[in-house]
């Protein structure tokens, strides 16, 4: 038997992703939340949660923004039994995901020591 190159729970988790940011960006419009996006999906194995990291523009409204997408989490799940051909949608549970700001802060870093004037030790 051949093996399989994606497990399950990462097509399910990559379809969620799609169809859940979709929601997202319309729930960001129409309940003026602050701005933010689905950067991943992830399902576990017995597909009954679904961990939804999302990105906010500005990084001070990450908290605002999770807090009232888990509001809307029990909304999200209905709509998506409707759209998806699933036997049973996940639970979904919004977390904020830190690795762009953990990105952005190194990269600043790193032209911070760039921009720094290189000192001649070679001059004893």
């Amino acid at each position: 038997m051949p093996s399989r190159d994606f497990k399950r729970t990462d097509r399910v988790g990559a379809e969620l992703r799609r169809e859940i940011g979709t929601m997202v960006h319309a729930a960001v419009r129409d309940h003026g939340l602050p701005s933010c996006s689905v950067s991943d999906v992830e399902v576990t194995r017995d597909l009954d949660f679904a961990t939804v990291w999302v990105t906010a523009l500005l990084p001070a409204q990450s908290k605002e923004a999770v807090k009232a997408l888990n509001e809307l989490a029990v909304e999200f799940r209905r709509t998506l039994s409707r759209q998806m051909r699933l036997r049973r949608v996940p639970e979904l549970r919004f977390k904020y995901d830190d690795s762009v700001d953990k990105g952005e802060r190194i990269d600043l870093l790193l032209r911070q020591d760039a921009d720094r004037p290189v000192s001649d030790e070679s001059d004893d």
